[in-house]
């Protein structure tokens, strides 16, 4: 697709990198067949193939409109387009660039700048935790819309990490939400490694790793995010502490995954961070790409904890692939494949498993009436399946889908760490 930059464009980073994205787009219209808002909604303008129009649009000048952005903003990020596209266009990265420079054209009403604030200081502010537990406290009281977004409290093993050193190390990013909302999932994931010999380190000065800011449009407050991580995390990559070396960095969240893996790309123009985060990407990991490694040592504990098992199975699982997972960081197969090695007897939708749950961030709060329809229908393609519970691989969907079903969700890491004791 050829284009002419606008004047305002040209020699412009952005504009650079979103001219030669776009010329790989052939507008050949696959990706709409697997858009789940052109799914919804039927509107060209509201599919892959539209949005990159609107984008090719803005940055050769045409007119920027309220209506412009209201398509974007629809987009989910869930990159299924990606996937699907056979000139491999990174319609992630042109999205962001496009609903950056549309922010800085079009003023948001009141109401929507002040949600959006909200959602980049709260989410990822020390005072989340605390609001939180008063949530829980308040659950009971809370209107039915609000108490979806808050889960019951954790159980006692939530905040049982184990104590063993290990020669092996890996350093974990323990998210913006997830220690305040589902801190098992941490817990677990330190447990199961810890399992088949490998302690997990955290870095206490890290925090969100920027994907909030960054899909909220606040480009450079997400990449103030990546390079304090990167400080954070730096020490333990070099082995300069007393800790000593980490092998990887492990992602159990594979939202916070995708971003992290993209840190070499998101800094590449900044040469004080530029090797450094791509150093920190090569290492990063999901949790699932470490432990298909580490197999052979993660059955043979099973084993040893469930010696009157046999060899049935373990337990019925319904399978959800995150977007960010599957499309994101283009891992396929892996966990569903890990669990059944582990003895899991696990089930995915047949025909839409490769679709977007509606949860992708803060889309639910931004745009709950489609992300509640993306819910229903993700539910009714996981309800026939012969499962006790769902299980995912990321903060977001489990919260979002566990809020429309008497069905336990739960990340799929705990159910391996519950077999395991």
């Amino acid at each position: 697709m050829q284009t002419h930059l606008a004047p305002e464009f040209q020699g412009t980073r952005l504009g650079e990198e979103a001219e030669a994205i776009l010329r790989k787009c052939v507008h050949c219209g696959f990706c709409t067949a697997t858009c789940p808002t052109y799914q919804l909604l039927g509107d060209e303008l509201d599919g892959p193939r539209g949005r990159i129009y609107l984008m090719k649009q803005v940055l050769e000048g045409a007119e920027v409109t309220r209506k412009t952005q209201q398509h974007l903003d629809r987009c989910l990020t869930c990159r299924n387009c990606e996937t699907t596209c056979p000139s491999g266009v990174q319609y992630g990265h042109l999205v962001d660039i496009g609903r950056q420079v549309v922010e800085a054209k079009v003023e948001r009403p009141l109401k929507e700048r002040l949600m959006r604030t909200a959602l980049k200081e709260g989410l990822t502010s020390p005072l989340f935790g605390p609001a939180m537990a008063l949530g829980r406290l308040a659950r009971p009281l809370l209107p039915e819309v609000l108490k979806k977004k808050v889960p019951p409290a954790p159980g006692p093993r939530a905040h049982q990490w184990p104590q063993r050193t290990h020669a092996r190390k890996v350093l974990m990013l323990l998210g913006c939400v997830q220690p305040a909302m589902m801190p098992n999932i941490n817990a677990a994931t330190a447990r199961v490694l810890d399992a088949v010999g490998v302690q997990t380190l955290v870095a206490d000065g890290a925090g969100c790793c920027g994907a909030i800011r960054t899909h909220l449009n606040d480009v450079e407050g997400g990449l103030a995010d990546m390079r304090r991580n990167i400080d954070a995390w730096w020490p333990l990559v070099e082995g300069l502490t007393s800790e000593g070396r980490v092998e990887a960095i492990v992602m159990n969240a594979s939202g916070c995954g995708v971003t992290v893996k993209e840190y070499g790309q998101a800094l590449a123009h900044d040469p004080a961070y530029a090797e450094k985060a791509r150093r920190i990407a090569a290492l990063t990991r999901d949790v699932s790409e470490l432990l298909h490694d580490l197999a052979p040592a993660l059955q043979q504990a099973l084993r040893q904890a469930r010696p009157a098992a046999g060899d049935g199975p373990v337990g019925r699982l319904a399978y959800h692939p995150p977007c960010t997972l599957q499309h994101g960081q283009k891992l396929r197969g892996g966990v569903e494949g890990l669990l059944r090695g582990l003895g899991f007897e696990v089930h995915l939708s047949s025909t839409e498993s490769h679709l977007c749950c509606g949860s992708a961030g803060t889309y639910s709060v931004l745009q709950p009436e489609l992300s509640e329809q993306l819910r229903g229908r993700k539910l009714a393609q996981l309800a026939p399946l012969p499962a006790e519970q769902i299980v995912s691989g990321n903060i977001g969907c489990i919260q979002h889908l566990g809020s429309g079903t008497q069905k336990p969700v739960r990340h799929w890491i705990e159910v391996v760490d519950e077999a395991l004791n």
